[in-house]
Parts: structure tokens; C-alpha cells; sequence
């Protein structure tokens, strides 16, 4: 069972994004609202990260909902999983204004569904073509929606979350949180101080200039965040993206934990006990596959966002699979009791579930973990079809999946080359469980990408 992921215009791996007042504009904004609007009549919930820009494309979208007879809540800046949480709890569909882990010049929308996932390629596709036809129903003057703010329903989602663990799970944990002056800002404390945790927050302050670091947690970034750990004796920290879909960790050594390794923690926490499947896009490590394997589980690969982990889990639910977990190599996690989409702050709750329970360090934990090399690359280009008919071209002889991009199979590596979702440029990834094996593999494709 896999989802298929197909070609859309606007709209990327996760929402349509793009530079403010350039490429992401108001005029864009309210013509995305109109579609919506044309397309999910109802009551639908907006929502915003901490971006300079978002007011404006937030009014943009909310006209563009109002003028076609929707009703629009206005739940204010708050992560990206609470509106979708908040969606299928109360809503129609949603809209969120965010560019997630995109610099501070940029922003964007993502379409949430009413069962709280993203909107899946076929129906944005025809919001596509809606826009670009100018495809509107538009209300009579007196049948306009009405609007209303409801900053306060995010409590209930910081409540969601709590109430997923035991009540004072995380007494006697100290963490130090790094919202990245994000929409964390608003649940991410709060969630940390509610699980019972001694919490430390740097960059908590709302500041869509995000003065403290960039919008993507980053090693370099989170350089702050690893020596506050350390100065605290925290147990770990944790620090967001932008929309607070994502979370990545410090251990308590200060040490930043590679994204694949904090999956694989988590998936042996949730796992334990249990038989199922996961699913996880062919971009995730094969660390991932190994553990799941100790717990009698499997993995079902599909296209790299959370859009198709998502869609998946349910497809596979209504053909009768277990679907335990699922999630991505980068710090965005599914729940599926909880919620399915990624959700950056019940990982962090995880952590502390996890850690509760360990008479281990977080350290030591990572250490335990079996040994991967992946190397990361990208190539910024005008023309990544040119890429990639090299590379088929030079590896047809090989075990090629086509799930999303180029991927190749060899029995002790793979490699990985896919046109990114959301900016101008090609991804690499290779990975090995022998280090000089993976740096000679990048090399060699690296080679025929820069022939």
C-alpha cells in the first residue's frame, strides 16, 4: 500500500511557500481563501506561525473564506499539529500561515482537511486549477461568513498532549526548551510544565525576525540550547521549528541527536510490547527498519512528507493493518492515538515518557543505538530534470525504487536523489553501516551530478 504522489503546481511537499511580497503575496493568499472557501464550505479554522508576514496573508486568506459564505475562527499563533488537532475536533477544514523551517523571508500556506490531515495531492490539485481558472463561488451580501477569534483553544490541545501520559511523568526531569521564537512559543513551555518537568526555556519569546536562531533547528543553531543543557544538568533539551511540527534534541552531554537517532529512540519506546507496521518515507534511515524488526514490526515506505505517512497509516488502518507509528527522519513524528500528523510537541512528551522510565541517560541511550553514516547533501539548480536524467541514465543497471525521486538499493548502502518540495533544489542523502562505504557512494553520485 502506497500513496502516490503526484505532480502539483503551486503546492509543494508541505503547502504552497515562498519569499513575502514576492512569490508568497496576498493577492496569493486570498486566492488560495477563495478556492478553499469555493471548495470546504463550513466553519474553517486559520491559524499562524510568528512571521512578520502572517497578519497580512492571514487577513488576505480570511477575505478570500468570508466572501465565499464560510464562517472563519481565528485561533491566532499556534503550532501547526494544534489547528490540526483543533480542526478534527471542531472545524470543517483549516488553513495555516506558515513556512515551517524556511528562513524568515519566507511563508506559505498548508490546507488542512477536516479529519485534521493536510489535503492530499488530488484535491489540491483542484484547488489548484480553481485559482488559476479564478473558479470562485462567491456568497450573496447577505450570506458572507462571519468571523471569530479563539486564541484561548489552544489550551486544549496543550491538554491533549498532557493527558497522553501518566500525570506527573516528568517530576524530577529538567529540560531546556528552544521554541526558536516560533509558534512553540505559545504550547511548548507550557506542555514541558504541565508533564511536571523543572523546564528552561532561551528564544521563548514570540519574534517573527527570530532573532535567536533560524526558523530550522539546526546543530549550529542550537548551539545556545546545548550549553544551557549542560549549565542546567538538564536531562535534554528540545527545540522547535517554526510550526512546532518538528522537534529535535540535545542530549545531556550538550550533544545534538541526529534526527534518525531520535526516531528510532521514540519507535523503540512505542513499539515495546507491540506488533504492527510503521510507515515512514524512503528518505528515513535503515535504523529505523532494524529496531522496528526487534519488535516483531514493519516498515511500509512511501513518498517523502507527511502527507503520504499520513494517508498511508489510514489506508493501511481501513485495509485492517496494526499501524503503531510513523513519521519522518527529521524530527516529525506520528501518533496515530493521538493525532495523524507530524506533532513536535507530543515528541517532546514522548522524550520525557521515555526517559521516565530509563534508569539510562538520553546519552547513553544514543549510544546503544546501532551504527549508521548518512550523508546529506544538496545542490542548489534551475534544472533538477537534468539531474536526474543523469543518474537514471548512469544507475539503470541497479535495484532503483521510484517511490520519490531516485533511490538506490544496494544490499549495504542506499542512496537517495529527489527534487526538493520547497526549494529551488536537488536533495541527497546516502547511508551505510560502514562509513568509508557511504562516503564513497556520495562521491561517486556527486560525480555524475556535477559531470
Amino acid at each position: 500500500m502506497q500513496q502516490k504522489k503526484l505532480e502539483k503546481q503551486l503546492f509543494g511537499t508541505n503547502g504552497v511557500r515562498g519569499v513575502a511580497g514576492k512569490d508568497m503575496t496576498p493577492e496569493l493568499a486570498l486566492s488560495i481563501g477563495l478556492a478553499l472557501g469555493s471548495m470546504r464550505r463550513g466553519t474553517i479554522a486559520l491559524g499562524r506561525d510568528t512571521r512578520t508576514s502572517g497578519p497580512a496573508l492571514g487577513s488576505a486568506l480570511k477575505a478570500g473564506l468570508l466572501a465565499t459564505g464560510c464562517n472563519v475562527t481565528d485561533l491566532g499563533i499556534l503550532p501547526t499539529p494544534a489547528l490540526q488537532f483543533l480542526v478534527r475536533q471542531h472545524f470543517d477544514a483549516g488553513a495555516v500561515i506558515t513556512a515551517s523551517h524556511n528562513p524568515p523571508e519566507y511563508n506559505g500556506v498548508k490546507v488542512v482537511e477536516g479529519d485534521g490531515t493536510e489535503m492530499g495531492d488530488e484535491e489540491t490539485i483542484r484547488l489548484e486549477q480553481r485559482i488559476f481558472s479564478r473558479d470562485f463561488t462567491l456568497a450573496a451580501w447577505d450570506q458572507v461568513g462571519r468571523e471569530r477569534s479563539s486564541p484561548h483553544m489552544a489550551d486544549e490541545y496543550i491538554r491533549a498532549v498532557v493527558t497522553t501520559v501518566p500525570p506527573g511523568t516528568g517530576e524530577g526531569i529538567t529540560v531546556v526548551v528552544d521554541p526558536g521564537c516560533g509558534a512553540a512559543s505559545r504550547t511548548a513551555p507550557e506542555i514541558l510544565n504541565q508533564l511536571g518537568c523543572r523546564v528552561f526555556s532561551i528564544n521563548s519569546q514570540m519574534d517573527g525576525t527570530f532573532p535567536g536562531r533560524l526558523p530550522e533547528p539546526s546543530p549550529d543553531g542550537l548551539a545556545p540550547l546545548a550549553g544551557m543543557v549542560t549549565a542546567t544538568g538538564a536531562a535534554f533539551g528540545v527545540a522547535h521549528d517554526g510550526d512546532a511540527d518538528r522537534a529535535v534534541f540535545i542530549d545531556d552531554t550538550g550533544r545534538f541527536i541526529e534526527e534518525n537517532q531520535e526516531f528510532g529512540l521514540i519507535v523503540d519506546f512505542v513499539c515495546r510490547g507491540e506488533q504492527g507496521v510503521l510507515v515512514t518515507p524512503v528518505s528515513t534511515s535503515r535504523l529505523i527498519e532494524k529496531i522496528a524488526g526487534r519488535h516483531g514490526c514493519t516498515v511500509v515506505y512511501t513518498p517523502v512528507g507527511s502527507i503520504y505517512v499520513a494517508r498511508t497509516m489510514i489506508a493501511l488502518a481501513e485495509q485492517g493493518s496494526r499501524v503503531i507509528f510513523g513519521g519522518e527522519g527529521n524530527g516529525g513524528l506520528i501518533y496515530p492515538g493521538h493525532q495523524l500528523c507530524r506533532d513536535g510537541g507530543m515528541t517532546a512528551a514522548m522524550m520525557v515518557a521515555l526517559l521516565a522510565g530509563e534508569k539510562k541517560t538520553l546519552s547513553a541511550l544514543v549510544d546503544a543505538l546501532p551504527r549508521f553514516t548518512m550523508i546529506k547533501d544538496k545542490i542548489k539548480t534551475a534544472n533538477p530534470g537534468a539531474i536526474m536524467a543523469r543518474l537514471e541514465e548512469a544507475y539503470a543497471g541497479e535495484s532503483l525504487d521510484r517511490t520519490d525521486g531516485i533511490r538506490i538499493n544496494r544490499r549495504d548502502s542506499w542512496a537517495l536523489v529527489r527534487p526538493s518540495g520547497t526549494e529551488p533544489l536537488v536533495r541527497v542523502m546516502v547511508e551505510s553501516e560502514d562509513e568509508v562505504l557511504a562516503r564513497s557512494f556520495h562521491q561517486e553520485i556527486m560525480g555524475y551530478i556535477n559531470a
